[in-house]
């Protein structure tokens, strides 16, 4: 604190330096205040000193980006395009069509669906006598469009940015801004075997990115609830016993049951026959032993659960993904919005080394990244109804790819290994051999374009043709059509590999096909 307090009183001069000490100077002498707060503190007065100008008179900006966002240069935009196609291209292969919602929802919309979390939704400043809130997921403005438009049967996917006012980790890709890719089934179906598509497309998603070895949790709200009903636990407890359960994926059991007994008020005996229900895992097998549990038994809802979760292990076994789904009761997912089966799916291998200009720790020291969840969905068929004005429900189910957490690891997979990721997707560069043909060069590149081939010339009049030949090997480009006085002459066009430095020699009426053929073979 003594080091921001410092930095604020030399970073700021005349009344507002003086201000920014003070301030600072205050801060650190008021008890239980961090050094986060403190950083906010010092961006607020930066910001103030920015808008007023410095000794100069001249405005001055401060350059960073919002707590909790970042910016995206080209080589990370190549690989989040191609996951995002990795998602697109399954979520189309199982059938669904797209949609888009407003990036902010009326504020009762949001209110009241995510438990505990709500209080991380972005609220808006009164406009034109509206309540605001920026969307907190794709969910519930896919459940409020359902019920609007009065739709019953729908696979949709939708991928879009979505807002929590969370304290931000992220070296773990953890943001305030960020994107969901959504995918769900609406309408009334036999049982599990939309849930089974579900889990079946976090497989393909996660295999297809080959980002280790993966492992897909699986539960049911109506498990948790039989359960926590015949350990003991009073009704108007169930939701928040549920969120603290939720917890067991960050903290150790003996953490959770301290936090049930000591500030949920939970009896220990409940929390100890809680303990030994949350410790299993298995499979169909662990739902046929429940299902003969003395204590589980007792509750239909619990084995109305059981039931659905071996037909759903049926299901699985005939779409080939059972090796990475388990059946793990410690599974909770804190939105209040499910009614039936929940999942996650979590990485099993260990951290990705993270580098220090990503780690922000301001040590410069490399960190391991613990990304957590990658994946997760269930069943909410309640939710609908709430927006419905007869209360109708349309039953629903789908999952949400963590999007931002894969990219982390994609992003430090291509920084770790030697190859180039290629930032445009240009086939052919134009290129001239002598000086004066920079209206054949616009020529020739007008007729690719118009062929719809991606390709490119240097700006310059008379560019040297070791500058262009060097610019196609650090872009990446594969191709160069070369024209030179000879080759204008004999009506042909020379066209270099890029990485053989092979060239062959064609007619201009043959030239599209070659690079058609030559690029999609690479």
């Amino acid at each position: 604190m003594n080091v921001l307090a410092m930095f604020c009183v030399r970073a700021c001069s005349g009344l507002v330096g003086f201000r920014t000490a003070t301030r600072v100077r205050s801060l650190h002498s008021f008890p239980g205040i961090t050094v986060d707060q403190i950083d906010e503190e010092v961006s607020k007065l930066l910001q103030l000193k920015a808008r007023i100008g410095g000794d100069d008179g001249k405005h001055q900006f401060v350059l960073k980006t919002a707590k909790g966002t970042r910016d995206y240069n080209p080589k990370q935009m190549a690989i989040r395009e191609k996951v995002f196609n990795t998602i697109t291209g399954c979520f189309k292969r199982h059938g669904a069509e797209t949609i888009d919602t407003p990036v902010f929802e009326l504020k009762e919309t949001l209110t009241g669906k995510y438990g505990e979390d709500s209080k991380l939704i972005y609220d808006l400043k009164d406009q034109g006598g509206e309540l605001l809130s920026l969307r907190y997921d794709l969910t519930v403005p896919f459940a409020r469009y359902l019920a609007m438009n009065k739709i019953t049967n729908i696979k949709r996917y939708h991928i879009a940015k979505v807002y929590r006012r969370d304290n931000p980790a992220m070296t773990r890709g953890r943001y305030r801004e960020f994107y969901q890719c959504d995918f769900d089934i609406a309408g009334q179906y036999d049982g599990m075997i939309p849930d089974a598509e579900c889990l079946k497309i976090v497989h393909e998603i996660l295999s297809e990115l080959d980002l280790g070895d993966f492992r897909i949790k699986v539960n049911d709200r109506r498990i948790l609830d039989g359960m926590f009903a015949v350990c003991g636990v009073p009704d108007d407890k169930f939701r928040t016993i549920c969120s603290t359960v939720d917890k067991l994926d960050k903290m150790p059991w003996e953490d959770v049951r301290k936090e049930m007994v000591t500030e949920k008020g939970l009896s220990e005996e409940a929390a100890d026959r809680i303990g030994e229900y949350v410790s299993l895992q298995g499979g169909m097998e662990l739902a046929e032993r429940l299902l003969q549990d003395q204590r589980m038994s007792q509750s239909k809802q619990a084995c109305a659960g059981l039931s659905d979760i071996k037909l759903l292990f049926s299901y699985l076994q005939l779409f080939q993904v059972t090796d990475k789904v388990v059946f793990d009761l410690s599974l909770a997912r804190g939105l209040d919005y499910y009614t039936g089966i929940i999942y996650e799916a979590v990485l099993t291998q260990a951290g990705v080394a993270l580098g220090s200009t990503e780690a922000q720790n301001g040590s410069g020291a490399e960190e391991s990244v613990s990304v957590g969840s990658v994946a997760g969905g269930g069943r909410y068929d309640g939710l609908v109804g709430m927006f419905d004005p007869k209360g109708r429900k349309v039953p629903c189910v789908g999952v949400s790819i963590g999007i931002e957490r894969i990219f982390s690891i994609m992003e430090q997979k291509a920084e770790a290994s030697a190859q180039k990721v290629r930032t445009t997707e240009v086939q052919v560069m134009v290129a001239s051999a002598q000086k004066n043909l920079l209206e054949e060069r616009l020529k020739l590149l007008t007729e690719l374009w118009n062929a719809g081939i991606k390709a490119e010339v240097m700006y310059k009049k008379n560019p040297k043709l070791l500058s262009q030949l060097q610019h196609c090997e650090d872009s990446g480009i594969p191709l160069v059509a070369i024209l030179g006085e000879q080759e204008l002459k004999d009506g042909v066009v020379k066209l270099r590999v890029v990485a053989t430095r092979e060239e062959v020699d064609m007619s201009r009426a043959d030239l599209m096909d070659e690079i058609r053929r030559r690029t999609s073979e690479a």
